[in-house]
């Protein structure tokens, strides 16, 4: 897999799109002036291609690979959203495409090949070299979500016995070297990982020097079948640059870069976003309009029976709300700042439950951190609210029963937002699909109960 070539000067001006360079984009494309697009996105770097390609509908999608398909480069296309990934490869010329994946190191080749379809797959396949398909056929082997599917297999490695000098000059012999590597990874003679050299200290030491005696004490393994979640958990927690991968009798079969495990980290978060917000995680901006509409219609049913639900509570004092009037006036206000005081709290748990930072050990004084803010802010506003009905309705004992009511409520929510996502958790239930239909029964409940419970004990 040889790398795409660019001129020095032009690696050294890669920059993102402008709004000027848009202009002429665009222009360029309503004319189908393949010279005037070539000259617009000569300096601008293949992820922002890979941004322009996502942010263009389906017909000047198309011309643009029309025009640009003798200038596309493998790493536009590993820069591209899943969305759009199939219909790109779809458009490009058999031949650009061919040559497009010769450019790629083995991960970012997986990667594409993962999310196409068959045929499209074969033929990336058979555009390969036979040594490099057969390393893409060893990694897509792995379980998918597994450090084995992460992994590049272009290693660099060298014997224990090694010296400095030896490895520079093997390096200076080599024809071909992965386009990315931070270390020089040690091996037994039955192929174990035993450490690993930063090219750093490589570079910095005498020719004499071993390798061995140069070795980082942040070396560590991980097994191919590992979830690459893990995996990306490890990169974060311990500072890695790259982490060899391993079968299960130790052998060395890949190893895993800093930029792959950022990208899975990245796409947790992404993910956890989304599910909080009811959206499926493969949603994009150039989904079709009856895909989206479907993805979001389970999640918007669910909030509708968790409305009922709250609605059904409300009835249950219809006669406290027809005698005040006041009451239906104000009980928005409480269901509201206990369902946002509720959304806060359970934020926190599912992002720090995705970190690790949220485990058994810690959940109890986390869980009581939260309640006392519940409280205090719930005290907080109860007091500005009582100053407000004080004034609004001029009924003191109102004033106090919103009050009470704030201070329950946003404690109840503080609550429930930490204790729902640990106990989803627990079930194998993801936290930040699930938590916030839960939390929001929970603060809609407890805050009508609160407020409509004390108003029929205390003012009528």
């Amino acid at each position: 897999m040889q790398q795409p070539e660019h001129s020095e000067d032009v690696a050294e001006v890669l920059e993102e799109i402008t709004p000027e360079q848009w202009q002429v984009i665009r222009a360029a494309i309503a004319a189908e002036d393949a010279l005037a697009l070539k000259t617009a996105l000569e300096p601008v770097h293949p992820a922002d291609i890979a941004d322009l390609l996502e942010q263009l509908d389906s017909e000047q999608r198309t011309t643009f690979l029309r025009l640009y398909a003798s200038e596309f480069e493998g790493d536009i296309l590993s820069e591209i959203d899943e969305s759009i990934r199939e219909e790109v490869i779809e458009v490009l010329p058999p031949e650009v495409l061919a040559e497009a994946v010769r450019e790629l190191d083995s991960d970012d080749l997986v990667d594409i090949l993962e999310d196409l379809e068959q045929p499209e797959r074969d033929f990336i396949l058979d555009s390969l070299e036979s040594e490099d398909r057969e390393a893409v056929q060893s990694a897509m082997a792995w379980p998918e979500g597994s450090a084995g599917r992460l992994m590049q297999v272009e290693t660099v490695t060298a014997p224990e016995h090694f010296s400095v000098g030896e490895m520079i000059d093997y390096l200076r012999s080599a024809e071909w070297l992965p386009d990315q590597f931070y270390h020089i990874i040690l091996v037994d003679p039955d192929g174990h990982p035993t450490g690993y050299a930063t090219l750093g200290r490589v570079l910095a030491s005498r020719r004499d020097v071993l390798l061995k005696d140069i070795t980082e004490e942040s070396f560590r393994t991980v097994k191919a079948a590992e979830d690459e979640a893990e995996v990306a958990h490890l990169f974060n927690k311990y500072h890695l640059i790259s982490m060899p991968v391993t079968d299960e009798s130790g052998q060395l079969v890949g190893v895993i870069t800093i930029d792959d495990a950022m990208n899975v980290l990245d796409e947790e978060l992404e993910e956890d976003i989304l599910r909080l917000a009811g959206v499926s995680e493969e949603s994009s901006l150039s989904d079709r309009i009856w895909d989206t509409t479907r993805g979001r219609f389970i999640w918007l049913f669910i909030n509708l029976l968790t409305a009922i639900f709250a609605s059904f509570v409300i009835s249950l004092f219809e006669e406290e709300l027809e005698a005040m009037v006041a009451l239906a006036v104000l009980m928005p206000i409480v269901a509201s700042m206990g369902g946002n005081a509720g959304t806060q709290s359970m934020t926190v748990a599912v992002r720090a439950l995705a970190t690790r930072e949220l485990t058994g050990q810690n959940a109890r004084r986390v869980l009581w951190r939260e309640v006392v803010v519940g409280v205090l802010n719930g005290g907080a506003f109860g007091m500005i609210m009582s100053l407000v009905v004080a004034y609004w309705f001029g009924v003191p004992m109102l004033a106090a029963v919103i009050a009470m009511a704030m201070m329950l409520t946003l404690a109840a929510a503080a609550f429930a937002g930490i204790v729902l996502p640990l106990a989803l958790d627990k079930l194998g239930v993801d936290p930040a699909l699930a938590s916030g239909p839960f939390v929001t029964t929970v603060t809609d409940v407890v805050g009508f109960f609160a407020f409509l419970g004390l108003a029929s004990l205390v003012l009528l």
